[in-house]
């Protein structure tokens, strides 16, 4: 299989069959210098079209290798731009499936205003339609901020390559000690990657998301027909307040829960899933993962870290963007104690609660284990705009964790005494219970009952309008 059957052979994988329709095939390089004319550009390096994926309407490009290694010239990115017009003006995704060298070095200055044309066309179209990007060669350099304005990030995991400056190019390292560069890096420390997998898997992946997700900012058709049992009970759920990616695909219809960033900050999740054929965004604390076993692979602090409030800062505010409700299952005591977080763990959780109480999409959170001081405060709870807020009956929501609060408040005293005071609090202070009757929580739900009551919230939220004060934008 030869690399230009590569770039096309992805289309047509991604793609309901034959529905691809090309646009710009007979465009070449306009450029002279360095004998480029006598070169052969068959459409200067990228495939650019549109189809259909399950009905609905996308636009692609795809970067052909076997072209100048499919760099970037003036040429090249006035393909992608052209598609980008299209986009906008249909209100449909763009998929963009990189392989690419980089900038073209024989067309300089012009290939240079390409990057900048494209960069511009992203900015223009964020939060208007979907950005997807998929990494299956290289992407280095000035592209690879292509893939970081886009919305989701896929990436090939052992061939595909994403970075800046090459490993080898960094002070103190080379590829052996660490492949800065690798699929792994940068959906496990850089958290740019949402999923890694085969080509096969990733173009399967997308064609999922695209599924789950809105067209566009003002037409949400993001549903589908739910065949799921609506008021359907999972008694299991009462076991999942550590992994909480398992509790989301428990109540989801189908039982299908599309992750994203999952291998980033794991003790924050967040996916998609359906409620009654409706898209959600769920963001939720996790302090475990559990294995296929049911067993505890990984464990957590019930903490906010500065990754995991990012994460779920700039999910929320792509859910906003699209019309995508938003729930939450909260499970957190406080903040991650480290020096190295310190130094930005209050204006992550800054993000995170300035994304919570911007977003103005329906927003429902459910307490489903310990909700304490101002951690559980940014996490979507009613203080800052939540419409509906349940609670599982054993939820614990306060300032602080009663036995400690109790050791302030009876210091000097002896054990029995500070064991009965921690009891009071509990039940004055902390109880779900407590929460319910200052109407801090507005039900009381047994855990098995989630799925009915959030379906049943989302809908009555379903024609939620909400005025903010006029200004241009925020600045957090």
């Amino acid at each position: 299989m030869s690399n230009t059957s590569k770039a096309s052979q992805r289309i047509e994988a991604l793609l309901d069959a034959n529905s691809f329709v090309e646009i710009g095939a007979k465009v070449t390089a306009r450029a002279t210098d360095f004998n480029l004319k006598q070169t052969e550009t068959p459409s200067d390096g990228v495939i650019t079209g549109y189809g259909v994926i399950d009905g609905n309407l996308v636009y692609v490009y795809s970067q052909d290798a076997s072209v100048l290694g499919g760099s970037i010239g003036e040429m090249h990115a006035k393909k992608i731009v052209n598609l980008y017009n299209l986009a906008m003006k249909t209100g449909a995704p763009v998929i963009g499936l990189i392989d690419s060298a980089g900038l073209r070095l024989q067309e300089a200055t012009d290939a240079l205003n390409g990057f900048g044309e494209i960069y511009l066309k992203q900015t223009l179209a964020s939060g208007v339609i979907p950005q997807i990007t998929a990494i299956f060669g290289n992407c280095g350099g000035g592209l690879a901020v292509i893939p970081t304005l886009t919305d989701f990030t896929f990436m090939e995991g052992k061939k595909a390559k994403l970075f800046v400056n090459a490993p080898n190019a960094l002070d103190g390292n080379t590829v052996e000690k660490c492949d800065t560069a690798s699929a792994a890096f940068q959906s496990e420390e850089a958290g740019i990657v949402d999923v890694i997998g085969e080509e096969a898997d990733i173009l399967s992946q997308i064609r999922e998301l695209i599924c789950m997700i809105p067209g566009n900012n003002e037409d949400n058709d993001a549903y589908a027909e739910c065949t799921d049992d609506l008021n359907r009970v999972n008694p299991e759920i009462e076991g999942c307040v550590g992994d909480t990616s398992v509790a989301l695909s428990l109540i989801a219809d189908d039982n299908n829960f599309f992750e994203v960033k999952g291998a980033y900050a794991k003790d924050m999740v967040t996916g998609f899933i359906k409620l009654n054929g409706m898209t959600v965004g769920a963001v939720a604390n996790r302090s475990e993962v559990l294995d296929e076993e049911g067993k505890a692979a990984e464990k957590f602090g019930e903490v906010l870290t500065v990754k995991g409030c990012e994460k779920a800062a700039e999910f929320v505010n792509f859910c906003d963007a699209f019309g995508i409700p938003v729930l939450t299952l909260t499970n957190v005591k406080g903040y991650e104690a480290t020096k190295c977080s310190e130094k930005n763990i209050a204006k992550a959780a800054a993000k995170l609660t300035y994304a919570f109480a911007n977003a103005t999409v329906p927003k429902v959170n459910v307490v489903i284990g310990k909700a304490y001081g101002s951690a559980y405060v940014a996490m979507n709870s009613k203080a800052i705009g939540a419409d509906m807020t349940y609670a599982w009956p054993n939820a614990e929501i306060g300032t602080m964790d009663a036995k400690l609060a109790a050791k302030i408040i009876c210091d000097g005293k002896d054990s029995a005494a500070i064991d009965a005071c921690a009891a009071e609090y509990a039940k004055l202070q902390t109880s779900a219970e407590s929460a319910a009757k200052r109407g801090y929580v507005d039900t009381v739900i047994e855990a098995a009952d989630t799925r009915k009551y959030v379906i049943g919230a989302f809908e009555m939220l379903f024609t939620k309008r909400e005025d903010r004060p006029a200004k241009k934008h925020g600045t957090i």
